[in-house]
């Protein structure tokens, strides 16, 4: 974790106008010429900030909470180079606050309590307010999310998480009831193209000073920037300051030299972001083709290209509902397995789990039944939602509802011959009996085609038909 003092230096080095109220305890500052251009550039107000105009456009709530220094615990859910980080500096800067930063990926409890007690001895000596940046928060396990809860409750600390993660699944439920969660998208062409030029008039304004010619771009290679970047800023601005070494003698730096400078990531990112679905895609078809070697192929080809194993994780619980379904139910327990084994024993191990359940589900028996029926009964809920549930399978739970007829003439299943009402209707008269689920012929499904085709003889021969 960085201290609140080098916490105070960096954000003096950044420039950040973040009103510490720290002394430094070093007789010198890293020079700027020094720091990589993402942050000589960052920026340091709403009005130079880029993108997320959905929630940081004027008269936005957000944007209100934080120019009116009324802001509020957050959690910024979106891809890297986004400006997570950088929105959180802006909003300690509009709180006078102090910024404490914690990194889920190298701190632990013993940094979270420290950060907590500096919060504290601040707001009490002080009277200053804490902003506590947490990074990659879903990395931190229950207990430790815990542990901000009753500080954020006391306003002890302004809490801002930032992740990659969909909250939902990744953080506690105690936590996202006390932080309001904003999703940061993907910058746009247009984003990214502000931030290009943005560079480019501050590289050159530091060469003129020091009487270097101006970089230019050729117009392929300025596509090509922005294309590579995908939608993050920070990489756009890392790609443009390694081409700098292809400016020599003012000459203009090409594409292929854009492209070179992009190295292996040009694998997944060559197509403004479409490459990577393609690859998903291609994994995907290839477990539901049953081709576990493809899918090895595809799925190493993500990794290879920077790609997020959970990501291929959870697609990989999408296709044990979707395409396998009941010709192999066991087919969604390893997956979740596969995604719990990376959780616990990180990305090594973790990914050969990924690769395990992925050759099991390619040569696992395919059934899309339970998908194709859930989507008719979808269909016709909506269709029909105006219908009421038939009196026998109202629940009665009072005397006035019993009086109502709620539950009348249910027949409970477990006291009729083997365990089966049959002649039974469970769908409201309207529609009557209707079949939606069709088992197939493969794995598990066959019995279950046996079962139902057994139990629909058992209805036909019934004398007890509830709706005649």
């Amino acid at each position: 974790m960085t201290s609140a003092k080098s916490s105070s230096r960096a954000n003096q080095g950044l420039n950040l106008g973040l009103n510490t109220g720290l002394e430094l305890d070093l007789g010198f500052e890293q020079p700027t010429e020094f720091m990589p251009l993402a942050a000589r550039l960052r920026p340091k107000t709403l009005d130079d900030y880029v993108g997320q105009q959905h929630i940081l456009g004027q008269g936005m709530p957000l944007r209100q909470a934080i120019e009116q220094q009324q802001s509020h615990s957050v959690i910024f859910w979106g891809p890297p180079g986004t400006g997570k980080t950088t929105l959180a500096e802006i909003m300690a800067n509009h709180a006078n606050a102090e910024i404490e930063r914690i990194s889920a990926v190298t701190d632990g409890i013993k940094e979270i309590r420290k950060a907590i007690e500096a919060a504290k001895d601040r707001l009490i000596h002080r009277q200053q307010r804490t902003v506590l940046f947490v990074d990659e928060v879903h990395r931190f396990n229950k207990s430790q999310q815990d542990a901000f809860l009753p500080h954020i409750e006391d306003g002890t600390i302004v809490f801002i998480g930032a992740t990659t993660e969909n909250p939902a699944f990744e953080l506690n439920r105690a936590l996202l009831s006390r932080a309001r969660v904003y999703v940061l998208n993907k910058l746009t062409a247009e984003d990214l193209s502000q931030v290009y030029h943005n560079a480019l008039t501050h590289l050159n304004q530091e060469r003129a000073q020091s009487n270097l010619p101006a970089i230019v771009f050729e117009p392929e290679a300025i596509n090509s920037l922005l294309s590579v970047a995908s939608g993050d800023a920070r990489r756009l601005l890392n790609l443009i300051e390694n081409s700098l070494t292809h400016a020599v003698d003012g000459s203009a730096i090409t594409e292929q030299q854009v492209l070179e400078v992009a190295g292996s990531k040009i694998a997944l990112y060559d197509k403004g972001g479409d490459a990577f679905y393609d690859l998903i895609s291609a994994f995907h078809k290839s477990v539901r083709g049953s081709d576990p070697d493809a899918a090895l192929y595809w799925f190493a080809r993500i990794l290879t290209a920077g790609g997020d194993p959970l990501y291929v994780a959870r697609r990989l619980l999408a296709i044990a509902s979707e395409d396998v379904g009941n010709a192999d139910p066991r087919a969604l327990t390893i997956a979740i397995n596969a995604w719990d084994t990376f959780q616990r024993v990180g990305p090594a191990e973790g990914e050969r789990a990924i690769a395990q359940a992925a050759v099991y589900l390619a040569l696992a028996p395919k059934s899309n039944a339970v998908y194709t029926a859930f989507k008719q009964a979808m269909a016709m809920a909506a269709q029909t939602s105006e219908l009421d549930v038939p009196i026998h399978l109202k629940n009665a739970t009072s005397n006035i509802t019993k009086g109502l007829g709620h539950g009348q003439e249910y027949r409970y299943a477990h006291d009729e011959p083997n365990a089966f009402a049959a002649g039974e209707c469970y769908f409201p008269p309207e529609i009557g009996q209707t079949r939606f689920y069709q088992p197939t012929e493969r794995g598990l499904e066959k019995q279950l085609k046996a079962k139902r085709e057994y139990l629909d003889q058992l209805n036909r021969d019934s004398d007890e038909q509830r709706f005649k």
